[in-house]
């Protein structure tokens, strides 16, 4: 990732700015919510928001191009509740693999901005979080993570940096959670994973190995591609979308389907016809890092 720190002239210049969640997502507020502070990256190389809860980037919208990612408009951006759709940071826990709460506890904690820096061809803001009284209430172990969210030309590059800050090793399965927006489910044509084998969590965990070259979705799909590292092409019939990922052992697909999807509250009846979840995750099998020592995950999205 670039290094140029930026001034505080360059940073208005470059388009980054803080804001509430009222004033861009007025209808995902109650009438009495505070709402939640999201910093905008927005400037002649497209737009991101990202919010301090969680880290959670709700938006990439290239220049001259719809929005990339999926929001429910069901969803409440309220302190302290999981936002449904954009890009969830899950740790330390992947879905309900251990006895944490679900998708883990860094989704709903504050983090700090810690680093805003830009150029001609990019800007980016990093953020963290920690862990504290709240965290070890829960999970023993001490860490520091860190997200940087990185607007290019048509890319938007995220790196989940984790450092081990305890005296014993620590074990974690996680992803970014990437809920892209598509224009019709059943028109999605996914590439890149073809020879990849799969846990299957909609049909208790059967394992196989994928055969076609092109996935096509017809009913809820709930699959963890272990160790997938090809980069990977969605096409909806309205564009395409490349992604890449490193460092992440697994490519997860998800899309719940009318029945599971009438199941959640902050989903709308149709919603899930205009999304689908490719995460860069660590689903697998847990990775460990040791005390002193640091990971490095990293998805990149390139519209075309």
């Amino acid at each position: 990732m670039p290094d140029q720190a930026c001034t505080a002239q360059q940073l208005l210049s470059a388009g980054i700015r803080t804001t509430n969640s009222r004033q861009l997502y007025p209808t995902l507020h109650q009438p009495a919510d505070a709402g939640l502070p999201m910093l905008v990256i927005e400037n002649a190389l497209g737009k991101t928001v990202v919010a301090l809860q969680g880290a959670h980037v709700m938006s990439f919208q290239p220049a001259g191009q719809p929005e990339m990612l999926w929001i429910s408009p069901k969803t409440l951006l309220l302190d302290g509740t999981p936002i449904r759709g954009g890009i969830p940071v899950c740790f330390p826990q992947f879905s309900s693999q251990g006895g944490l709460p679900k998708h883990g506890f860094v989704r709903c904690k504050p983090w700090q901005v810690t680093a805003q820096r830009c150029g001609d061809d990019y800007a980016l803001v990093t953020l963290l979080t920690e862990d504290d009284a709240a965290t070890h209430a829960l999970w023993s172990h001490s860490f520091e993570l860190e997200l940087t969210v990185m607007l290019e030309a048509d890319t938007l590059d995220l790196e989940l940096g984790l450092s081990n800050t305890g005296e014993e090793a620590l074990s974690f399965t996680g992803a970014l959670h990437t809920y892209l927006q598509v224009d019709a489910i059943e028109n999605v044509r996914l590439s890149g994973l073809c020879g990849t084998n799969y846990r299957d969590s909609a049909n208790g965990g059967r394992e196989g190995r994928e055969a076609a070259e092109i996935l096509t979705f017809a009913g809820e799909t709930d699959r963890i591609f272990l160790g997938a590292s090809r980069p990977l092409s969605l096409n909806d019939g309205a564009g395409q979308l490349g992604i890449a990922q490193d460092g992440f052992t697994d490519v997860v697909v998800w899309n719940p389907w009318a029945d599971k999807g009438a199941a959640l509250a902050d989903l709308p009846p149709d919603g899930w016809r205009r999304m689908l979840c490719v995460e860069a995750a660590v689903a697998g099998a847990p990775l460990t890092v040791r005390p002193g020592e640091e990971w490095y995950g990293r998805q990149k999205l390139m519209a075309d």
